[in-house]
């Protein structure tokens, strides 16, 4: 059995009931015993008052056989003497025995206190005043009936209905605020159960100023929107990918199409070199692919210091031999980042490949400190990159015309595998100025502020 409510807006309303009726009751309770003693208290005043003016004539020496209440409200007189006889009493009291067998003494001559031992009158509040300090002096006694208003039984009811009455309340406005609140957060709700993966362009509510369901609404909102992006991406890579590797693959069936319909004509080590150089571009376009795919994964690897002109002399040294032109260098030591270092290595070579390709005469790689960042360059002497293709030459598979031919090698990859590298390293890579040739720049963050 289930003892809390299942939604927010019905727990934090019992938790507030809970709350309101833990400081209201024991505030009920001190109110009933104090307004029980405020009624005592004034009962009992106007039965001093009472006791006080009849003591008063009999010390003046008239006793009368009927006493008239002086104080309203005060119906019960009664002038007793040392025998407990009833000397004089007022008409409600005439024919009653004593009120009480209580009789102060000389050392306290007045005494407050209750009796319901009688069942006629009822529960009564009484005064008791001896008139003189002699052993046969008389008491007077002054009795109040107590209304039913001022009743006990009546005095918690009442405290009781109201603390009560008081805590539906609470309870009731706790319901209609807290929901009227949290009315924003189910239509946030709705709205995200209506978004689909085929369809992510929906976008919740946003409620108006910055509490913390308006920044749940903006949170949810960019949210939606780094992952229609990403499924864009992703959705961008297959149909790039499903077409880039169409071509190979239909060459390689050509190939082996016309192997086994003219078998006494084909020249098996050319058809195998041919089937080779294929099946490798068919192999790299894969792994660039897989590894695009792999770079927001490894975001959560551990991170290290990388001296970025010790990754370019460990690159080089890796590349040594297979390079067509020679690469001069210009290192300054010490700039270092954080960073996943073979993900850095990656986008390097990257970079290289693609300036050995263009280049005519000689590659160029800079590292230096600009700023409170380190500044990687990689330049070429080739025919450079018209200002419109600047941006798009990051894009997957893309091609200028001067690159497209299949002998100069690339899946079209490269450069897009660079810039996702270095936009997951918080960085910047672009096309800089150049008078001849391409120019890439690529900017990280300097490891630690001591370095600026």
């Amino acid at each position: 059995m289930r003892l809390y409510p299942r939604s927010i807006r019905g727990r934090i309303t019992l938790l507030t009931v809970l709350i309101t009726a833990l400081l209201l009751i024991p505030m009920a309770l001190i109110m009933i015993t104090v307004i029980q003693q405020a009624f005592s208290d004034l009962a009992w005043h106007d039965t001093r008052e009472e006791v006080t003016a009849v003591a008063a004539v009999i010390r003046a020496g008239h006793l009368p056989s009927v006493v008239v209440p002086v104080v309203p409200g005060i119906d019960v007189v009664q002038v007793v003497g040392p025998d407990r006889h009833v000397i004089a009493a007022s008409p409600a009291a005439r024919g009653k025995p004593a009120l009480s067998t209580i009789r102060p003494g000389p050392d306290d001559p007045i005494r407050d206190a209750q009796t319901c031992g009688d069942p006629e009158p009822g529960c009564m509040r009484f005064t008791a005043l001896r008139v003189g300090a002699t052993p046969n002096s008389p008491v007077v006694y002054a009795g109040l009936r107590a209304p039913s208003t001022q009743s006990a039984g009546f005095v918690t009811a009442a405290v009781a209905a109201q603390t009560a009455a008081l805590i539906a309340l609470v309870g009731w406005i706790s319901w209609r605020v807290i929901g009227q609140t949290l009315r924003p957060v189910d239509t946030i709700r709705c709205e995200l159960a209506q978004i689909t993966f085929h369809d992510l362009s929906g976008r919740v509510p946003q409620p108006p100023g910055d509490d913390e369901v308006a920044k749940l609404a903006r949170t949810a909102n960019r949210t939606l929107s780094r992952l229609e992006h990403a499924v864009q991406v992703r959705r961008q890579l297959v149909t790039d990918a499903s077409h880039e590797l169409r071509t190979p693959l239909a060459g390689l069936r050509l190939q082996l199409e016309e192997a086994q319909m003219h078998p006494q004509d084909t020249e098996l080590p050319e058809l195998l070199g041919r089937l080779l150089g294929d099946t490798g571009r068919l192999q790299q376009i894969v792994t660039d692919l897989l590894y695009l795919a792999g770079i927001d994964a490894d975001a959560a690897v551990i991170r290290e210091r990388v001296d970025m002109a010790d990754l370019v002399r460990a690159e080089l040294k890796h590349r040594a031999g297979r390079d067509r032109l020679p690469t001069e260098l210009a290192l300054q030591e010490g700039v270092t980042v954080e960073g996943v270092a073979h993900q850095l290595s990656r986008a390097l070579a990257n970079l290289l490949d693609n300036a050995q390709r263009h280049a005519e005469r000689t590659v160029c790689v800079e590292v230096c400190r600009e700023g409170g960042s380190a500044l990687l360059v990689v330049a070429d002497d080739g025919a450079g990159i018209a200002e419109p293709d600047r941006e798009r030459i990051f894009e997957r598979f893309t091609r200028l015309d001067a690159a497209r031919s299949r002998d100069r090698g690339g899946t079209g990859l490269g450069l897009a595998i660079t810039s996702d590298v270095v936009r997951a390293h918080s960085g910047t890579i672009e096309v800089g100025r150049s008078t001849a040739g391409t120019l890439f720049e690529l900017r990280l963050s300097l490891a630690d502020a001591s370095q600026r």
